[in-house]
C-alpha cells in the first residue's frame, strides 16, 4: 500500500474506505512524503488547536514534527460520511510520547475535501489523553 488512491468525483464508499486504509499504512510506516503527496499543492489544513496553514511545505513540517513526537503511532480510521468529494472519518490512535515516555491515546474527527483525487482541505478535531489516565477537558 504505497500509492495514494485516486478517485473521480463522486467518490464511492469503497474508494473512500480504500483511501483510509492506505493513509493508515502511511502513518504506520511514518511515510511523511507519501502523506504530503496525497494533498494538493495549495492544500489548506486546520488541525486541532493549531492555526490554519497552507501548502505542502507547511504540511510536511507539521507531519514531521507530529510523527517525531508520536513514537510507534498506530491508528484506525472509520468512514462516517461521504458526500460526493467530501469524506468524514473518525480515528483513534495510540503512541508513546517522545518527550515524556508516557503511553498516550487520542480520538479525532476529520473532514477531507477532495480535489483531483487529493485532499485539498483538511479540518480535524483531536482529543488526547494519557492511556489509563483521566479524560479531562478544559471546558468541563
Amino acid at each position: 500500500m504505497s500509492d495514494f488512491p485516486k478517485a473521480e468525483d463522486p467518490w464511492s464508499r469503497e474508494q473512500a474506505d480504500r483511501l483510509l486504509r492506505v493513509v493508515e499504512d502511511m502513518f504506520h510506516r511514518v511515510d511523511v512524503e507519501a502523506l504530503v503527496h496525497g494533498f494538493t499543492e495549495d492544500c489548506v489544513f486546520r488541525f486541532a488547536e493549531q492555526p490554519e496553514r497552507r501548502g505542502r511545505a507547511a504540511l510536511r513540517e507539521f507531519f514531521t514534527a507530529r510523527l517525531a513526537r508520536q513514537k510507534g503511532y498506530r491508528l484506525k480510521k472509520t468512514l462516517l460520511a461521504l458526500d460526493r468529494n467530501v469524506l468524514t472519518n473518525l480515528w483513534e490512535g495510540t503512541w508513546q510520547d517522545r518527550d515524556t515516555g508516557k503511553a498516550m491515546a487520542g480520538r479525532g474527527l476529520e473532514t477531507w475535501r477532495m480535489r483531483d483525487g487529493m485532499i485539498a482541505v483538511w479540518d480535524a478535531a483531536f482529543n488526547v489523553w494519557q492511556q489509563g489516565g483521566p479524560r479531562t477537558s478544559p471546558v468541563m
